[in-house]
């Protein structure tokens, strides 16, 4: 039989990635003043089908970057060659406004859900282009809030402009040898050249970064040593190094060499996914840098690149999901299975494979959209202090909870095509290899639930979540009361669980499963809040929000993390020997630690 003859499976085809979303326009339309939904509905509609279509165009076109250290001659050139693909997919995000959209303000606090449902639907095929444009819009805003006039007149507008060709892309270099998250031990030094130049005061850098996504960078922030190494974290301040030296120059000038400010690529990381995005082991021997807010306050002033990284990680594990989400449910309406008789979509067994993957991006869309509102109110400093307290809890909890949740679930998704979806051409693959990076940078989940015990220290953080919490329940309407009954009473018990967890002293084994059982919570309360809303206002899927938020509460992972968080809390300090042996096959001093 020749190839042409005989059975060929009809190809899935997906909508408007925007339009056929399960999730954002009915969220956008609940979170959106009416008239900025009426404004940007257009455009959304627009860019859902640039996605499925022109966007997704260039995928074929990216590639690995490659390094070229030393040209003929034996001179060190450092020529970092990115893809033609993974250029013009960042191209493309700058001329849409991301990170622009964040920082021209012009729907206020709405800003920032209008530029990340970009990137939630683009995100998928974005070839991890948003990793370095993320570190931008995090250095967009440091240097907003604490750069000096010079970097705020000559560097922000490349950092938020929708001209490539003027844009600059930022990268952020923290990660050394001896701490990876850890940057108490950083070795990276700097010393003062006693200049002031126009961008600030001017500082030589020495020292090697073990890991730096964004090495295409114009710029990166970096933290380095000012202080004693004995000052651990405290000695710290934050830099804005240039990539090329001059970094101010006319558009048209001659672009410097890449060694030009002593910035030295050794090599680029060998990774398991995140194949297009260069990341390389770098030295800076000498290079120029400017001092970013006060000196020693490099971990403080750092914070609000990490706290918007977070939320784009988020939303790389969200977006990924997205697009695999819809991959399934487009597949299940061409397959024909039973002898052609019956497509997918139409067999129970198959569909109720694809809830499980759909509850989950449901809740961690609305989860994650929940964090960013916050994020926009504290931005335009129109957030309570309740809403602020909340948002220093939520962010590292939600990056967190949705790099644990979102992997599995695209695993499902490949599932679901059966041996196709095992294939590389459909783009699963990559996007589960891109989004297990999730779960380590910008901190792993243990990392990330440490932080959420450092802000729930002050009393006032889980009290603003509880008391919201408490708002959002009572405010639900008797009539759907009645229906949700069961998964409310779940919900009340499981914040009394998640109050108890994070009740000082907390068991060294506490956080991790803390930070689980408040993700489920978290998700649930914004399901919640949805379904009121949906209920409350006659919309057309009302009957179905109310079901997700009751199957996601019964059936979602919270009564799992609940029963773990008891099991921790019921354990004594012989646990913590016994892991120990289980682990290493002995023994060993059984810690009693409380933190």
């Amino acid at each position: 039989m020749r190839i042409e003859e005989g059975f060929q499976q009809p190809p899935y085809v997906e909508g408007n990635a925007f339009l056929t979303d399960p999730v954002l326009p009915s969220l956008l339309k609940r979170i959106l003043p009416a008239d900025v939904q009426k404004d940007i509905q257009p455009d959304l509609v627009r860019f859902g089908e640039e996605v499925v279509t022109n966007i997704r165009a260039w995928g074929p076109r990216v590639f690995n970057p490659q390094l070229v250290q030393y040209d003929q001659w034996g001179r060190r050139i450092n020529e970092l060659r990115t893809s033609e693909g993974f250029r013009g997919l960042t191209a493309v995000a700058q001329r849409e406004g991301l990170p622009g959209i964040f920082y021209e303000r012009t729907y206020g606090e709405y800003s920032r859900i209008y530029g990340f449902a970009k990137a939630t639907v683009m995100g998928g095929d974005g070839h991890m282009v948003f990793c370095p444009l993320s570190m931008t819009d995090g250095a967009a805003r440091v240097i907003e809030l604490m750069g000096t006039k010079g970097m705020q007149k000559h560097v922000f507008p490349h950092l938020i402009s929708r001209d490539p060709s003027l844009a600059y892309v930022s990268g952020q270099w923290m990660t050394e040898r001896p701490g990876g998250s850890d940057v108490s031990q950083t070795e990276t030094a700097a010393s003062s050249t006693g200049t002031e130049h126009l961008l600030g005061s001017q500082y030589s850098l020495n020292g090697f970064k073990w890991f730096s996504s964004a090495t295409e960078s114009d710029v990166a922030v970096a933290l380095a040593r000012t202080g004693k190494p004995e000052d651990g974290s405290r000695g710290l301040s934050l830099f804005l190094v240039p990539l090329r030296v001059p970094l101010l120059r006319h558009p048209s000038g001659h672009r410097p060499d890449a060694t030009s400010n002593k910035v030295y690529l050794h090599r680029l990381k060998e990774k398991i996914g995140t194949h297009a995005l260069p990341t390389a082991e770098l030295s800076l021997e000498g290079s120029e840098a400017y001092l970013i807010g006060e000196l020693n306050e490099g971990v403080k002033n750092i914070t609000p690149v990490l706290n918007i990284t977070r939320v784009w990680s988020s939303i790389g594990s969200l977006s990924g999901l997205r697009r695999c989400l819809a991959i399934a449910t487009s597949y299940a309406g061409v397959r024909r299975i039973q002898s052609g008789t019956r497509l997918l979509r139409d067999t129970p067994l198959h569909v109720a494979q694809l809830v499980t993957i759909s509850l989950t991006y449901r809740a961690l869309t609305h989860f994650t959209f929940g964090v960013i509102r916050l994020l926009g109110k504290a931005e335009c400093q129109v957030a309570t202090p309740e809403e602020q307290r909340m948002l220093r809890m939520l962010t590292p909890t939600v990056k967190a909870f949705n790099a644990e949740r979102a992997c599995g679930a695209m695993e499902e998704a490949m599932t679901a095509l059966g041996g196709a979806g095992y294939m590389e051409e459909n783009q699963i693959g990559r996007l589960i290899r891109d989004g297990l990076v999730e779960k380590i940078w910008e901190g792993t989940p243990t990392v990330l639930s440490l932080d959420v015990v450092r802000a729930v220290r002050d009393p006032l953080v889980l009290l603003a979540f509880t008391t919201w919490a408490q708002s959002v329940i009572t405010s639900c309407p008797d009539d759907l009361r009645v229906r949700i009954l069961d998964a409310l009473d779940t919900l009340r018990r499981s914040m009394d669980c998640a109050v108890s967890a994070y009740k000082p002293p907390i068991s060294t084994l506490m956080p991790k499963y803390a930070l689980i059982l408040l993700g489920n919570i978290a998700s649930s309360l914004f399901l919640l809040e949805h379904a009121i809303w949906s209920h409350t206002t006659n919309q057309d899927e009302a009957q179905t929000d109310s079901e997700v938020f009751t199957r996601w509460v019964l059936e979602g992972g919270l009564l799992t993390a609940v029963h773990d968080v008891k099991i921790i809390q019921a354990a004594t300090a012989e646990r913590e020997a016994a892991n120990a042996a289980i682990v290493f096959g002995k023994d060993i001093a059984k810690p009693r630690a409380k933190m």
